[in-house]
């Protein structure tokens, strides 16, 4: 073993003079460069590190059973770091959190889609698990969830909430829930039976390249939205859904947040789907064109005269509204297949819980800069 130090000011001896010459620094490089093919087996061999895993909760005034949802992750995923977002509550959701052993933090903006837009930008992790505050949902299914994500190599799982209906509480919610999510298998994909489910695993791919855009209950939709419109694998799988606990009320308003949901399908429609969209309307526009040009037709046909002259006019007017919608919707159309192609792109990366160990060549460049920096300042190199 030779130990040769370099340090400012000091010159060198003879033999570390003739150790310190180009030609021994090539032959260095040549060697490191001979060993690589046989280092390259013995660190692949080396255990790929466990998965970071975070539980977020998002809670607004869940004081009475959010200390019971903590502990059950907590039990159920050991590994995990619990994290509760209060959503400005004004009872004691974040001391009874605290208490329980969750980080805590806050977002004062109120509704879930805040605060998960909120949550994905603030929290670093592998995998990410989602839940409600209120004890819905069954915390001892979430290393199964984990254990899908991880060894189908999967972006998204959703746990669909088996008895949704019966535990709805009210009849229009069950109601909304089946005709939402036939809406969406019709509009946009067949992946999922439960589109609200709120009971999700994430990988860091998909989390960090969602663009959270709305601020409610909606926020579901967007989610399931986003994973078909990048293709992303994704599976679902039925977890229990369990009613809440007696005196807690829940948050979802059936006609204000319904009506929001169905403007969010619309919107995403529009955005997702242009050709689709605009064609329907494009369609519609020219039904109704053609519905009210038939009897001035068959007049002119008959007599030579067009009687009704405004109402000619409007049907030509509407008939110019569809070709222009119609044009629209495949200009957009060839837009969003553009964004679709540069999403997924920025999409691409390393599955969930695959964190790469710098390869060979990088660590040959690394040391080949480091020698160039040296020159001037005292190191240490051990032969």
């Amino acid at each position: 073993m030779v130990e040769l130090k370099l340090n400012d000011g000091q010159s060198m001896t003879a033999g570390a003079a003739a150790l310190h010459t180009p030609r021994t620094d090539d032959a260095l490089a040549q060697a490191l460069a001979e060993a690589a093919p046989h280092m390259r087996p013995a660190l692949d061999e080396r255990p790929a590190p466990a998965p970071r895993i975070v539980v977020l909760l998002p809670c607004l005034n869940e004081e009475r059973s959010i200390g019971a949802v903590i502990r059950a992750f907590q039990a159920a995923l050991p590994q995990a770091r619990v994290i509760v977002f209060d959503n400005g509550s004004t009872d004691g959701t974040a001391q009874a959190a605290a208490s329980a052993g969750a980080q805590v933090m806050c977002e004062p903006r109120r509704g879930k889609g805040n605060v998960v837009r909120r949550m994905f930008a603030e929290v670093e992790a592998d995998v990410y698990v989602m839940a409600d505050g209120d004890g819905t949902y069954d915390a001892s299914f979430a290393p199964r969830l984990v254990q899908t994500l991880l060894d189908e190599r999967l972006d998204m799982v959703v746990g669909a909430r088996a008895g949704v209906g019966r535990n709805a509480h009210r009849a229009g919610h069950a109601l909304g829930n089946r005709a939402f999510n036939a809406l969406h298998r019709l509009l946009f994909s067949e992946d999922f039976g439960d589109v609200f489910s709120g009971y999700r695993v994430f990988s860091r791919r998909f989390v960090k390249s969602f663009p959270a855009v709305s601020g409610g209950f909606e926020i579901e939709t967007e989610l399931a939205v986003h994973a078909g419109l990048l293709r992303l694998p994704v599976r679902e799988i039925e977890t229990p859904y369990g009613a809440r606990l007696a005196g807690s009320a829940s948050k979802l308003r059936s006609f204000r947040d319904g009506l929001r949901i169905l403007l969010t399908f619309a919107v995403l429609a529009k955005e997702t789907r242009p050709l689709m969209f605009f064609g329907a309307l494009a369609g519609a526009t020219m039904a109704a064109s053609l519905l009210l040009a038939a009897p001035v037709v068959r007049e002119f046909a008959l007599t030579g005269l067009v009687p009704r002259l405004p109402t000619a006019v409007l049907c030509m007017g509407l008939a110019l509204v569809a070709g222009l919608l119609g044009a629209c919707g495949l200009i957009l159309d060839s837009l969003a297949r553009a964004h679709r192609t540069k999403a997924h792109v920025l999409s691409g990366g390393r599955g969930p819980g695959a964190r790469g160990r710098p390869a060979l060549g990088a660590a040959s460049r690394h040391w080949a800069a480091s020698k160039r920096r040296s020159s001037g300042r005292g190191i240490e190199m051990t032969l």
